[in-house]
């Protein structure tokens, strides 16, 4: 009997369906799980996705998509099997794919976080047979702090640059990470001021009924004082460029799972970083995959070898495939800016 879904040259598969989930090339159907790039591709005839990522995906890849939507819990049915979406916890909209057919249950998670972040629907854990998981930090050294510790080191940090009048700048992926960072900050320290990817991305969010504290959008008609002690959310590839210059001075910060390791802030020429990741942890991983309850488990991208050798060892059927998902993209982002790496090396830092 052919598995419910396979890996083909173009995706995760379901043959019975004829429906792509997450695809890297243009397939006929597509489920989306989430609107990051390296998931959410164009080149498809149809997708199929939740009415917050269907925004973001015309937002950022075009309105010609043609989208259809399905709330979290509800199902639909394609050639007898059944799909329904249920909250990954990772940005908003992003959705884990609950695939049914004859009895035969598989998830695939696309990416996915347990911390509750204020900006992303909390994870739901849904019972299954067989579980394709990212393991993006799917080593035993990543174990992230509680989020307000977190927050409250970015604070310390940009009221002491603050009361010396200089701005701070923190690299932060435009959809996601940057939102979760606008809302966890404390707004009394100074004004918040965003890039422009970052003010679309908001706009699109809000549109879609985020409420999210006060920004401004940077322009060239902002004023140098405004900078002096405001906090400023970026792409890490604007840092060091000609749009900063107005900044100065300026001290620069990452916030990424990646900031845990030692060198990651000294390859971006960051002054600090702040341990904040929209995906799972270790013990987050291992706490996934027993709620699923499901005997297969199928890592996608990340660590894959490391931790799928890890649940054979504890009893699980584990096995690693190959996909062209990227993981943390604001560190992926911020690698190819500074070190001309494709993302698919990512698993290798």
């Amino acid at each position: 009997m052919p598995s419910l879904l396979s890996f083909s040259p173009e995706g995760i598969y379901c043959e019975q369906a004829g429906v792509h989930i997450d695809p890297w090339r243009g397939v006929d159907r597509a489920i989306i799980t989430h609107a990051h790039s390296d998931h959410a591709r164009g080149g498809s005839r149809y997708y199929l996705a939740h009415p917050t990522t269907k925004q973001l995906m015309h937002a950022r890849i075009g309105r010609d998509l043609r989208i259809e939507t399905l709330w979290p819990g509800q199902t639909g049915t394609i050639n007898g099997v059944k799909f329904s979406l249920h909250s990954a916890g990772h940005i908003p909209g992003s959705m884990q794919v609950r695939v049914e057919y004859k009895g035969e249950v598989w998830v695939a998670t696309g990416d996915h976080k347990r911390q509750v972040d204020g900006i992303s629907e909390p994870y739901e854990p849904v019972r299954c047979h067989t579980f394709i998981t990212e393991c993006t930090f799917g080593l035993p050294i990543y174990r992230w702090k509680e989020p307000q510790e977190v927050f409250a080191e970015i604070n310390a940090w940009w009221r002491g640059n603050a009361e010396q009048g200089v701005c701070s700048v923190i690299s932060a992926y435009s959809l996601g990470k940057a939102q979760r960072v606008l809302t966890g900050v404390d707004h009394s320290i100074g004004p918040i001021l965003v890039h422009g990817a970052v003010a679309n991305m908001n706009t699109v969010l809000e549109g879609c009924g985020l409420r999210l504290p006060r920004w401004e959008q940077i322009t060239a008609d902002t004023p140098k004082e405004r900078f002096r002690n405001a906090l400023v959310i970026t792409p890490g590839s604007a840092i060091g460029t000609p749009w900063t210059n107005k900044m100065r001075p300026y001290s620069t910060a990452m916030a990424s799972g990646w900031m845990q390791l030692r060198g990651w802030r000294r390859r971006g020429n960051l002054d600090t970083g702040f341990v904040l990741s929209d995906h799972a942890d270790w013990p987050a991983l291992l706490q996934a995959v027993q709620e699923t309850g499901a005997e297969r488990i199928i890592a996608t991208h990340g660590y894959t070898e490391v931790f799928s050798q890890y649940l054979r060892s504890i009893g699980y059927d584990a096995v690693a495939e190959s996909t062209e998902f990227a993981g943390e993209e604001g560190a992926i982002e911020e690698r190819q800016k500074t070190q001309g790496e494709s993302p698919n090396d990512q698993g290798r830092s």
